[in-house]
């Protein structure tokens, strides 16, 4: 394998965990809910996954939990807003805290002690492609859903009805309500969903990627939120953007461990959310219309599907049956 190869290959496991978290971040807001528990639930989820498969030896029984926790964030988040009429944001920051906290308290007992791994499964024929082999089909099974997610998350959204019904219920509730559409109902099934991915995420970082249960994941789903707005709520653009900010990453520890640059560590993890703040303030000013204003007729469709993309109408609206 060679060195280009090997980078990329950490790219692809390392951003793993990101962009399922950043998919179901995508599916729970697309629906007019905001779940800002992510980064307790990943924490929480993590440890989780660690306890179960050291106490159980069940590497499925640990991910089902996983995802179990996320699930039951969500529904606190979904619950609160529909049923209780409170503010979803302020309900999931206080639930990431919460989470975070119970993550470090009950992980006590489980901090730095060896667990199982996902098995590796490299995927024969594929995995001897020349670059894209090593690449993309020489991993284990969460980082290959990892790869399909992004792909059927897209191809639901945009090419299915159900897919358009979940916009819908984003967009415009009031009119989709009037068509018959259970939006309440959806709207719990969606955050479950969306919510559950989160929890796999956290499952994918301790039985995958940082083995064992550690607490330097804070943080990790403060990324997946801004990677959601980063994305423009589109689902290859949350991939790349999961991708670009753990290759950033990737490039700046290279770059420090290799005294090209000679800056504080602290200062080079700081490159990639620069980036991201810049984009995230291009794609917010209004300049990306001005582009779009400005470029011949031929070339808008392109230009277009890169630039043009906005937050749900009705995010973080509750919805009201009259």
């Amino acid at each position: 394998m060679t060195g280009l190869e090997s980078t990329l290959r950490g790219i692809v496991r390392a951003a793993a965990p990101i962009v399922i978290a950043g998919q179901g971040e995508l599916i729970t807001e697309r629906s007019g809910v905001i779940n800002l528990a992510l980064d307790g639930t990943v924490m929480l989820s993590a440890m989780t996954a660690h306890a179960v498969v050291r106490n159980t030896g069940s590497l499925t029984t640990a991910v089902l939990a996983a995802m179990g926790v996320g699930a039951a964030i969500a529904f606190i988040v979904v619950f609160s807003s529909i049923a209780l009429k409170l503010n979803q944001v302020a309900v999931g920051f206080i639930l990431t805290i919460l989470a975070a906290d119970l993550a470090v308290f009950l992980g006590k007992p489980h901090f730095n002690q060896p667990g199982k791994e996902i098995p590796h499964a490299p995927i024969p024929v594929l995995k001897d492609i020349p670059l894209l082999g090593p690449v993309l089909f020489d991993h284990n099974i969460l980082i290959y859903f990892s790869l399909f997610l992004t792909v059927a998350v897209w191809f639901y959204i945009y090419r299915t009805r159900p897919g358009l019904t979940l916009r819908s219920i984003g967009e415009q509730p009031e009119a989709a309500f009037v068509r018959g559409t259970p939006v309440n109902l959806l709207r719990y099934a969606y955050t479950l969903l969306g919510g559950s991915l989160v929890g796999l995420a956290g499952a994918t970082y301790s039985l995958s990627v940082k083995l064992g249960w550690k607490e330097d994941l804070s943080g990790e789903g403060w990324i997946a939120l801004a990677i959601v707005i980063f994305g423009l709520w589109v689902p290859w653009r949350v991939a790349l953007g999961a991708y670009l900010i753990v290759g950033l990453r990737s490039v700046a520890i290279d770059l420090q461990d290799n005294n090209v640059i000679d800056l504080p560590s602290q200062i080079v993890n700081m490159l990639p959310w620069t980036l991201m703040i810049i984009t995230l303030l291009v794609a917010t000013s209004g300049v990306l219309t001005k582009l779009d204003r400005y470029t011949p007729d031929r070339f808008k469709p392109v230009v277009r599907r890169f630039t043009r993309a906005a937050p749900p109408q009705a995010l973080g609206v509750p919805f009201e049956k009259h």
